[in-house]
C-alpha cells in the first residue's frame, strides 16, 4: 500500500505509474482547490481519502470507502485529520455574536466514524461539513434506528482554550441509549476525543464568553440497508456544531408553560428514559399546538394516572417549595439530563433538600418556584404554567433559588467559578 497525492485534482504528482488513471477517474472533476491525500493500494484502486477540505455534499470519502466492507477497514485508514489551519485559526467568524438565537449556523467541520454492528468503532476523520449519503433502506430512515447527544463548549474567559462540561457523561448516556437499541457505540475516551477534534476544527465559531456557546450534537445512527425490521448491519457516528444563544425566544427571561394530559411524551416500558430520535418527533403536535396559543413549551404527564409531572418537550422539571427542591424520578419513562444530575449536586451542596420522587398536579400548583434544565436550556425560570384553562404563576427573579442555582452552573461551565467536582474538561 502506498500514499500517494494530487495536487489540486489533475493528476498524480511525479511520473504516474500503474493504476493513475483510476485513480485520477475517482475524484476527477469533484472538487477543485485544496489538495487531496488518498490512501491507494498496490493495485491502484482507491481505498480511503484521508484528508478532505471539499464540502462534504461531493460525498469523496463515502464513495471512496463504500466499495469495501466498513468492518474491514483498518485504523490505519483514519490519520489525525487535516484542517485548513489558516481558516479555522481565524480569532472568530464573520457572525454577529449578539445576535444568536437557537438556530443551526454551519460551520467548518464535522467528525464521522462508521463501523458494522458485530465489530468495534476504531478511528475517525474530519470532513468539512454538509450534506451526508444514505441508502433509502437505512436503519435509522426506516426504523429509526438513532440517537443523539448534545452538550456545549465555552470559550475560555482568557481565550487560551475552551471548556466542556461533563463531556463524559454523555459518552455513557450515549452508551447506555446504544445497547437498549441494539447499536454499537463509541467509548468514552473516542467520544471525548471526537468532541475536542470537533470544537478545534471549529474553534473560530466558539462565541466569545458571554455571548453564547458551541452546542456540540453528537449522532449515532444505523446506516446500513435493511427491509425486514431488524438491527440495520453498519453505523455512524458523527459530530456537527453550531454557534448558539439562547434556547427560548425569551431569552433569560421566565417562561410560560402549559400541561397537556392528552398527548403522552412516554410510556412504561418504552423509550422515554433514551436520548433516542424516535422520542421527539411525537411531541411536534403538542409543541406546535402550545407555540400557536403563546405558550413556550409544554409539560407532559404519565399516561397511566395522567396526573404526575414527567418533562417538557425538551428539559426535565424542577419545583421548589421552601427550602425542598423536587423533581421527577427518573424511573423509565424520564430522560436523565446531564445538566437535571448537576442541578441536583449543586443544590445539595448548597444545602438544600432534594427530592426525586413522583410529583403530583397538585405539588406543582403548590411550588413557590417552577424551573427547567437542560443542556440547551441550562436553567430556565418557569413563570406560569397553565392547565386546563387554569393560570398558576411562580416567582421568579434575581432572589430566587432558580436564579442561585443557575448562576454557580454557568459559572462552573464558563471557567468563573471554582470546579471542585473536576466538572469541566480543557481544551487547549
Amino acid at each position: 500500500m502506498m500514499v500517494k497525492e494530487f495536487d489540486n485534482l489533475t493528476g498524480l504528482k511525479g511520473k504516474p505509474g500503474n493504476g493513475t488513471r483510476r485513480q485520477r477517474s475517482a475524484v476527477k472533476a469533484e472538487v477543485g482547490g485544496p489538495r487531496l491525500r488518498c490512501v491507494v493500494s498496490d493495485s491502484g484502486e482507491a481505498m480511503s481519502a484521508r484528508r478532505v477540505l471539499v464540502p462534504a455534499s461531493t460525498n469523496i470519502l463515502y464513495r471512496l470507502t463504500s466499495r469495501r466492507k466498513i468492518a474491514s477497514r483498518s485504523a490505519s485508514s483514519f490519520h489525525r485529520p487535516c484542517v485548513d489551519t489558516a481558516r479555522s485559526n481565524e480569532e472568530n467568524a464573520d457572525i454577529n455574536w449578539d445576535d444568536l438565537g437557537f438556530g443551526l449556523v454551519p460551520t467548518d467541520y464535522m467528525y464521522v466514524m462508521r463501523c458494522s454492528r458485530d465489530d468495534k468503532f476504531s478511528s475517525g476523520v474530519l470532513n468539512r461539513y454538509g450534506n451526508i449519503e444514505l441508502s433509502p433502506s437505512a436503519g435509522v430512515l426506516n426504523y429509526g434506528q438513532g440517537l443523539f447527544e448534545g452538550l456545549k463548549a465555552y470559550r475560555k474567559q482568557d481565550g487560551g482554550g475552551f471548556l466542556l462540561f461533563r463531556p463524559e457523561e454523555n459518552a455513557c448516556r450515549m452508551q447506555s441509549g446504544a445497547e437498549r437499541m441494539c447499536m454499537p457505540s463509541p467509548s468514552v475516551e473516542q467520544f471525548i476525543h471526537a468532541v475536542k477534534e470537533t470544537v478545534l476544527a471549529n474553534k473560530r465559531w466558539v462565541p466569545p464568553q458571554g455571548k453564547g456557546s458551541l452546542y456540540i450534537r453528537p449522532l449515532l445512527i444505523g446506516i446500513g440497508p435493511v427491509l425486514g425490521l431488524a438491527p440495520a448491519p453498519d453505523y455512524m457516528f458523527l459530530i456537527y456544531a453550531a454557534p448558539v444563544g439562547t434556547y427560548f425566544k425569551e431569552g433569560l427571561a421566565p417562561i410560560n408553560l402549559v400541561i397537556d394530559d392528552k398527548i403522552h411524551r412516554a410510556t412504561p416500558g418504552g423509550t422515554g428514559d433514551v436520548k433516542t430520535i424516535t422520542n421527539y418527533a411525537p411531541v411536534l403536535k403538542a409543541q406546535t399546538q402550545a407555540k400557536t396559543k403563546g405558550f413556550t413549551d409544554v409539560i407532559y404527564l404519565d399516561s397511566i394516572n395522567k396526573k404526575y409531572l414527567e418533562e417538557a418537550s425538551s428539559c426535565n422539571l424542577f419545583i421548589v417549595k421552601g427550602d425542598v427542591i423536587s423533581t421527577p424520578a427518573t424511573i423509565g419513562t424520564i430522560l436523565p439530563g446531564v445538566t437535571r444530575k448537576s442541578i441536583i449536586e449543586i443544590a445539595i451542596d448548597s444545602g438544600y433538600r432534594v427530592e426525586e420522587r413522583l410529583v403530583s398536579l397538585e405539588d406543582l400548583f403548590d411550588a413557590d418556584e417552577v424551573f427547567c434544565t437542560g443542556t440547551a436550556v441550562v436553567v430556565a425560570p418557569v413563570g406560569s404554567i397553565t392547565y386546563q384553562d387554569q393560570r398558576y404563576e411562580y416567582k421568579t427573579g434575581t432572589e430566587t433559588v432558580t436564579q442561585k442555582l443557575y448562576n454557580i452552573l454557568t459559572a462552573i461551565q464558563m471557567g468563573l467559578g471554582e470546579d471542585r467536582k473536576n466538572w469541566t474538561v480543557e481544551i487547549n
